[in-house]
């Protein structure tokens, strides 16, 4: 007999069916044995009159929460069942696996009448078990959530002439953009793990690829214990060709960010809305913008908010933070493009204009920067000239190959998909991802 999903079970009535998954609660007194069954799809309660069926009880008393089982019987309705309104009588019950005693609390448990209530576990023993806990109900629905995401944007891509490309991890200098990478031993010399794909995917644009995205891994070797960094993430990444201005990819990215919460609001939005209490708010384009210099003078004149002269070329975490108060103010948005960072503080690759600024941008969401975009130096000159002014020549010497031999205009972005499902949901970086990684954090 093929299994069926628990969330087909209604096309089968009164047939014989098989369905599997994972105990999520059982009852089990003298005359009467209740069990919620769940799989990926959803749950179903299955119920054992044991006079009735006096072969399963010797089953039903090894049983244990989380254990997995294969149930065979016959779904109907039924107006007292909770679940659904439907379910289960067995006339088999096999038990593929026992599971002991839980070592976490998924969830906060309220007291009752004979047991005292019971603390959810902190996230760090969580995770030390996270295979159990990516059992609740709001962790499968993040992941089906994130899916629907990544499938939206690679959809708008690829409906946009975007190619899908895979870069190396493995690279054999140090220096990128600026963030720490971490050193490997390869064979008999260093390598490093790649902190973005950027140098990879200029190199497309060099190639004559014209417009690739890639989703792939991400490694910062940063010591940072914040609720949004991590050391490893998935990244979505990607760079067109042939664009006018670094606007050209801010409306690409505003574009592909609104199609996406748009699919997610579709498909899930109600399930958000209910697990996590969180809105889902597909945004209208075009997107706001403020130069930097404009957004400190802002927060300054109406939050109080000041940051010595030394730090106003960049975007202090407090200024995001605020940002998202001063744009639902002034423009009921969610979204801010910032432009018009110091040179000092943007990555040597990205263009310049006739007064030395940057051509690029940051986006912020929900108070917190998702995405450094611009357009990029594509020029071999210039692009030598400004590795050569932060010392990375040499070290970046073939990347510079690139340029040698032609290249378009293009510009791009990076977004990193677990910080996205963070700021969706509303959660804690650690939360938001399959298994973290951070500096104190290497296992499971």
């Amino acid at each position: 007999m093929e299994r069926t999903y628990i969330s087909d079970v209604r096309s089968s009535l009164g047939t014989p069916i098989k369905v599997q998954g994972f105990v999520e609660n059982f009852r089990n007194s003298r005359a009467m044995a209740f069990i919620v069954l769940k799989d990926i799809t959803g749950k179903l309660q299955i119920t054992v009159e044991k006079e009735k069926l006096p072969q399963l009880v010797e089953t039903l008393d090894q049983i244990t929460g989380d254990s997995v089982l294969t149930v065979t019987g016959i779904v109907s309705e039924n107006d007292y069942v909770k679940m659904g309104g439907l379910e289960m009588i067995p006339d088999s019950i096999v038990i593929e696996s026992i599971a002991d005693a839980i070592p976490i609390a998924r969830k906060d448990i309220p007291a009752t009448k004979k047991k005292a209530a019971v603390e959810r576990s902190s996230i760090d023993q969580r995770i030390d078990y996270r295979w159990i806990d990516l059992r609740t109900d709001e962790n499968q629905l993040m992941f089906k959530v994130q899916t629907v995401m990544v499938n939206a944007m690679r959809k708008f891509l690829l409906d946009r002439k975007f190619i899908e490309i895979h870069t190396p991890k493995l690279i054999g200098t140090a220096s990128e953009s600026g963030s720490n990478v971490f050193e490997v031993q390869y064979f008999d010399r260093k390598a490093y793990l790649a902190q973005s794909p950027q140098f990879y995917k200029q190199m497309a644009m060099a190639s004559g690829f014209e417009r690739i995205f890639e989703v792939g891994p991400v490694f910062r070797a940063e010591k940072s214990f914040t609720s949004k960094h991590t050391t490893e993430f998935t990244g979505f990444d990607l760079e067109f060709s042939y664009i006018n201005s670094f606007r050209d990819v801010m409306k690409m990215e505003e574009e592909l960010l609104t199609a996406m919460l748009k699919e997610v609001k579709e498909s899930y939005g109600d399930q958000i809305q209910e697990l996590f209490g969180t809105e889902v708010v597909v945004p209208e384009t075009p997107f706001p913008v403020v130069k930097l210099a404009d957004l400190y003078k802002a927060l300054e004149e109406e939050f109080g908010y000041t940051v010595d002269d030394s730090e106003k070329g960049d975007l202090t975490t407090d200024a995001e933070r605020l940002s998202y108060e001063w744009v639902k103010k002034h423009y009921g948005h969610e979204f801010l493009f910032v432009t018009d960072f110091d040179a000092e503080q943007r990555a040597f690759y990205h263009m310049r204009d006739e007064n030395g600024v940057p051509m690029g941008y940051d986006l912020i969401w929900r108070g917190v920067e998702i995405t450094t975009g611009a357009q990029r130096e594509h020029r071999y000159e210039q692009l030598k000239a400004q590795a050569d002014e932060k010392g990375l020549a040499e070290d970046v010497k073939f990347y510079l190959e690139f340029f040698k031999y032609g290249c378009p205009p293009h510009g791009g972005f990076g977004i990193g998909v677990d910080r996205l499902t963070m700021l969706l949901l509303g959660l804690h970086i650690k939360e938001a991802m399959f298994l973290f990684r951070g500096p104190n954090r290497l296992n499971p």
